[in-house]
């Protein structure tokens, strides 16, 4: 006789991880990663995940942890798309359910998912928006990392492009403007960009305002962040946009990230995998996607103070793989 399979018990808290300086993007800053942090318990064993309430798409913990509750303690990923939003909440108990599964399996989560093995991989390293001097500084300071991400998205964004190029002649630079820009900006820029070796623009315009790429030359390629969920919104970005960030807080979990990259790449996007200011915890089922993206950007823990106990590694190879006693 099979015994019958236990239920799952929910647990969440609300946890706050400091951040070595203060982050800023054109919407706002933080000084603290504040997470959400899911544990599923079943017979014995805990899975984990962990998502980031993002005030942009109408996420506050509360939310997210009301949204957790409404759900059944025996779900399956395939059900728990039908029953929550893409979205933090989803992301943290979907990417817990495949941690559980790959314990109570002894296996890993990219044998279970079918994925490549990781491997380490270069990430960009971000630098927040600041003054032109202090991004001058921290420019300097990371002048060593392969590829440095500047926050921009104000009118003195080429003064801080021209410091941060002349502070880190080598590193391959990409700008993520979070929605900050006009199309007079877009104008103004681009052939500053284009001298300053620019390799991608993320987001430019503001999502449902940005039909406005159609029409525009794109010599450096665009990148859809803020204009891209899940698989549904990708037809309305074609001819837009050259490739997608991937974030598992807004596809709602690595199942559904996984069928956003296959169909993204069908599509002939490039990928790149993103991640919002969070653990090492959420880091590791975004790696899984990373193997042959475009662009990777998952430095997340490297802007912490403290991170998970058993946390990521990053060296001069790369990010590594999660150890299993961490995720996956």
């Amino acid at each position: 006789m099979i015994a019958k399979e236990t239920s799952m018990k929910i647990d969440v808290s609300q946890d706050s991880f400091p951040l070595k300086s203060a982050f800023r993007i054109s919407r706002g800053s933080k000084t603290t990663a504040d997470v959400v942090t899911v544990k599923l318990t079943r017979n014995g064993v805990q899975g984990w995940g962990e998502c980031v309430p993002y005030a942009r798409y109408g996420e506050t913990a509360e939310s997210v942890n009301e949204q957790l509750q409404s759900v059944p303690p025996h779900i399956t990923r395939a059900e728990l798309i039908e029953t929550l939003p893409a979205g933090a909440a989803r992301n943290a108990l979907d990417c817990a359910i495949w941690d559980l599964k790959a314990k109570e399996t002894n296996s890993r989560v990219w044998q279970l998912a079918k994925l490549p093995k990781p491997q380490p991989v270069q990430t960009a390293f971000t630098l927040s928006l600041d003054t032109v001097e202090n991004m001058t500084r921290a420019a300097a300071q990371n002048a060593h990392r392969p590829i440095l991400k500047l926050k921009v998205g104000t009118p003195d964004d080429l003064n801080r492009l021209v410091a941060v190029r002349n502070a880190a002649p080598n590193a391959k630079l990409v700008i993520d403007a979070n929605e900050g820009w006009t199309i007079d900006d877009y104008h103004m820029l681009i052939n500053h960009l284009m001298d300053l070796n620019i390799a991608l623009i993320e987001q430019p315009f503001p999502a449902g305002q940005d039909a406005c790429l159609t029409d525009l030359d794109r010599p450096i390629p665009i990148c859809a962040d803020e204009s891209v969920h899940n698989s549904a919104d990708l037809p309305a970005l074609l001819g837009k946009y050259d490739c997608v960030n991937i974030k598992l807080d807004k596809s709602g979990g690595l199942t559904a990230a996984i069928d956003l990259k296959a169909k993204s790449q069908a599509m002939g996007f490039g990928i790149m995998v993103g991640c919002m200011v969070g653990t090492s915890l959420a880091m590791a089922p975004a790696q899984l996607l990373a193997s042959d993206a475009t662009l990777v950007d998952l430095d997340g823990p490297l802007l912490l103070a403290k991170d998970r106990v058993i946390p990521i590694s990053y060296d001069a190879r790369g990010m590594h793989p999660a150890p299993a006693e961490l995720w996956g």
